[in-house]
């Protein structure tokens, strides 16, 4: 049956999961595209431009209450040039706009929205504006009248504002290496003491509500901590760890975690689910595992990759992006359960030991204060008593199964389905080393597709290009650095875990072609954009480690491990120039940059080599390979001796039976064929 709108705008042309949720509002949206800043300064109307995501829970709010409004329509379709990004497809965009919001109102967020000149220089913007007057400030739709009016009467004063503004953005995101600042042990032991004075000792994780994972920053205290013997440092990762599991940012039923907590408990998520940060988390259990030897920390892994499998891939291969926070208009409503909910469906043995273990209470533990008429007593899951009888165990499981199965039959969130190129590295890096730490065949297998489905749909040989989108059968035109850092992270570690020397070249393919397009060889580091690019009034270095890594941060890890495993020096060099640019940013505002000093912490002393040869189809090759993954040592690499690798390694060979040596420089311990015995060489 086919459903008719009233409105019908130009995005309905488009692929974006967000522009689409807009193609039938009354507001006359178009792309982020040269016809729309064409008309812009043919009407001489400025642009309203609006930048979110699918998953995005305010985002919806605002469209309920303005995109949706008729009245509001037609003034914006009066007066502005609309303009819809997703911040997802072109986070480049994003970035101009946002570091503008941030420099001018001190906070930032999504939906984005911000007004610029038909030149597309910003003079004013916010976040989410509320549809009525409240607070002491404006409704949208007096927002609107005002800046129309000032439009009107004063184009020239905003004209030159806009230019002051725009001198002063550039400003903002200049990024040149202006001192030569050494970059010593030094700058990691002083970020170690500033995460550990911000670790909240009673909950786990670094600051107060709202939290945020970060997965970056614990990752890194454990490599500080493991650097300067700190002992105390490390149990704090770990207890962060158990925290996050057991709280209710965690999905006690299907799997994966949602994007932050409100609360400083990890109690009440946001309950979106982003394919980033469980690629991240992913990581960050597998090193935890290896540093505590905890299975519940391996379960964690487990339970991220197998949720990604079952719920978040494409039948090719390809991993979706995102599930959003919202189902039937209430935030969480998928995810939660009522006391009598649970009492109908469970057994009363079952009920007991459920609501004892999850916490489940009449009152609940959450309320959609977002929603005009939220759901009474709803519980969030979190694991409220660990300690379990064994007669309790089998009771616990049954209920599970049986609240799944019911939670299967619910109207679940949307499902952001559209793969990208930069998310997809990260879980692709996430599949890989995990199915080295923990010998799982099928997450080796879910990688190799991956990198199989990317190579398919999103790089050109020929041009040797890599695009940032697929979606429905089409990819888009656009090319970011981090899609070719984080997929060169991820396809570095899916070397590391085979040894197969195809997905080296391709790694060599992939970084030769990010050096050409985005590299700045007169200062270091790399553009977030190739050269070029007509619709950014900036060309930016990106040298944030937020939620995501920054670009620059995880190429410049990636490029020092793929010289150290290619012996290529102009890899290093381009690593160590952009290290160099940062250094400042580095000893001012560790937190910043907590990815980048995982690259400081590995470029600091000659990394060891572990380097595995001889039959690769051979039981004793595999066992010696994922000894080798199997002991937490972050400043290694795992190469073979065959294919593009360092010449050094190429001198090896095995004897007899698969062998492994650990060398460091030229010098190398006595050749093993033994998986234990190689962990005690690495331990050494």
């Amino acid at each position: 049956m086919r459903v008719s709108h009233p409105f019908t705008n130009q995005l309905a042309r488009e692929k974006s999961p967000y522009l689409l949720q807009h193609a039938h509002n009354p507001v006359d949206w178009c792309a982020w595209n040269d016809e729309a800043f064409a008309k812009a300064r043919t009407e001489n109307k400025p642009i309203f431009l609006s930048i979110g995501y699918s998953t995005c829970h305010w985002c919806h709010v605002m469209e309920r209450e303005s995109f949706e409004d008729e009245k509001i329509g037609a003034f914006l379709n009066e007066h502005f040039v609309s303009i819809k990004v997703d911040r997802e497809e072109r986070p480049d965009v994003d970035k101009i706009y946002m570091t503008f919001v941030q420099s001018t109102t001190g906070s930032g967020g999504w939906p984005l929205n911000v007004f610029l000149t038909p030149d597309l220089k910003p003079f004013f913007g916010g976040t989410y504006f509320p549809p009525d007057a409240r607070y002491g400030r404006p409704s949208f739709l007096q927002l609107l009248e005002q800046i129309a009016n000032l439009w009107r009467e004063r184009q020239m004063e905003i004209a030159a504002s806009a230019d002051e503004l725009h001198a002063r953005l550039e400003l903002v995101v200049a990024r040149d290496a202006k001192e030569n600042l050494p970059l010593t042990p030094e700058t990691l032991r002083q970020a170690l003491e500033m995460f550990k004075q911000a670790d909240d000792p009673v909950n786990g994780g670094f600051g107060s509500a709202p939290k945020f994972p970060q997965p970056g920053i614990p990752s890194l205290v454990l490599r500080a901590a493991k650097r300067f013997g700190d002992a105390a440092a490390k149990q704090m990762v770990l207890h962060t760890c158990n925290q996050m599991a057991a709280g209710g940012i965690h999905d006690q039923l299907g799997g994966g975690f949602a994007r932050y907590a409100v609360d400083a408990e990890w109690l009440v998520p946001h309950f979106e689910k982003m394919l980033y940060d469980n690629a991240q988390l992913a990581q960050l259990y597998l090193d935890a595992f290896l540093v505590s030897g905890d299975v519940r920390h391996a379960e964690v892994v487990r339970d991220i990759l197998d949720y990604i499998l079952r719920d978040m891939t494409h039948p090719a291969g390809g991993f979706f992006s995102a599930e959003d926070a919202d189902s039937e208009g209430h935030e969480g409503k998928y995810y939660c359960w009522t006391h009598d909910e649970l009492a109908k469906l469970l057994s009363p043995e079952e009920f007991i030991v459920a609501a004892n273990y999850f916490g489940i209470t009449k009152a609940g533990n959450f309320v959609d204060h977002s929603h005009p008429h939220p759901l009474p007593g709803l519980n969030v899951l979190s694991i409220v008593n660990l300690q379990l009888a064994a007669a309790d165990k089998p009771l616990l499981a049954a209920a599970k199964d049986k609240m799944l199965a019911v939670r299967a039959k619910r109207i679940r969130p949307h499902l952001d389905d559209k793969i990208l190129a930069s998310w997809n590295g990260l879980m692709l890096g996430a599949f890989a080393h995990a199915s080295a730490v923990l010998g799982e065949e099928k997450y080796r297998a879910a990688a190799e597709k991956n990198f199989q489905f990317l190579r398919e749909k999103l790089w050109d040989e020929k041009s040797r290009t890599l695009f940032h989108r697929w979606r429905d059968g089409e990819r888009d035109q656009v090319q970011l650095l981090e899609g070719y850092a984080f997929l060169l992270d991820g396809v570095i570690q899916l070397y590391e875990a085979t040894l197969e020397p195809r997905h080296l070249d391709f790694a060599i393919e992939l970084a030769e072609a990010m050096i050409a397009k985005f590299y700045d060889p007169a200062n270091g580091g790399f553009w977030q954009s190739p050269a070029g690019a007509s619709d950014l009034i900036l060309r930016v270095k990106d040298d944030y480690d937020g939620a995501e890594p920054s670009g620059n941060s995880v190429a410049t890890l990636a490029l020092l491990k793929l010289g150290k495993i290619t012996g290529n020096e102009k890899f290093t060099s381009a690593a160590e120039q952009t290290l160099q640019l940062a250094a400042a940013r580095l000893q001012k505002l560790p937190a910043a940059l907590a990815f980048m000093l995982h690259a400081l912490d590995f470029w600091l002393e000659e990394p060891r080599r572990v380097v595995v040869c001889g039959d690769t189809a051979s039981t004793n090759f595999h066992e010696l390979l994922r000894a080798a993954h199997s002991v937490y040592q972050p400043n290694k690499i795992i190469l073979g001796n065959a294919g593009a690798v360092e010449p050094f390694a190429k001198t090896l060979s095995a004897k007899n039976s698969a062998t492994a040596f650990v060398c460091t420089g030229s010098a190398c311990q006595p050749p093993t064929q033994e998986p234990a015995q190689l962990k005690v060489n690495l331990l050494d």
